[in-house]
């Protein structure tokens, strides 16, 4: 028990670590919150800081998703609770920062990396619908709201309806509140898309 309680501790003190933050003010000297759309992700650092640095925080959040699980799964003697509990506490990590004042992100790198390692096959499918509807619209938001949209719904088909389904279900609530002011821009017409001048460039 008391393994299992640390490993959920450790995965929220890892998803406390803001990349996107500590790369802001390491390259420009600026808290990235404050900037464009003041969130602390990779797309925020794409308008703010370039390619570069926002690829790093990516896969930099990613990361901490799948380090999270392989605690739990280290740690949780073989329970699928464990690893789900580490997963979700990184994204909570992630999106109410110890270390940053409660400030962060909005979960979706570290989500990805937390449902393809717990559950690779329904992930990756969900993950190719969101891509396609990114390319197809350049919402982020919106191909991070199919891809948290369609992970259980992949996760029920493929017959698992067990923690995995239900962590994938949690972190879909978090994401879609998260992302209530993306849905009402989308709706009407005035979300940033990709590679849209949504925030002034640090130079």
């Amino acid at each position: 028990m008391i393994p299992s309680v640390i490993a959920v501790i450790i995965s929220y003190l890892l998803g406390s670590v803001s990349f996107s933050v500590l790369l802001a003010r390491l390259l420009k000297g600026i808290d990235i919150r404050q900037h464009g759309s003041g969130n602390a992700g990779a797309t925020n650092t794409l308008r703010i800081l370039g390619k570069g640095p926002a690829i790093l925080v990516l896969v930099l959040d990613v990361l901490k998703g799948i380090a999270a699980v392989w605690l739990g799964r280290w740690l949780g003697n073989g329970s699928e609770w464990i690893p789900s509990l580490c997963g979700i506490a990184a994204i909570i990590g992630h999106n109410w920062p110890l270390y940053f004042r409660f400030r962060g992100g909005k979960g979706i790198a570290t989500t990805i990396g937390v449902m393809v390692t717990l559950a690779f096959g329904p992930a990756l499918w969900a993950g190719l619908i969101a891509i396609i509807a990114i390319i197809l619209t350049r919402y982020v938001s919106l191909g991070s709201l199919l891809f948290v949209g369609f992970t259980p719904v992949f996760l029920a088909i493929a017959g698992d309806t067990g923690p995995y389904f239900w962590t994938s279900i949690i972190i879909g609530v978090f994401a879609f509140w998260r992302h209530r002011t993306n849905i009402v821009k989308i709706v009407h017409g005035k979300e940033n898309k990709l590679g849209s001048k949504g925030g002034k460039r640090v130079v």
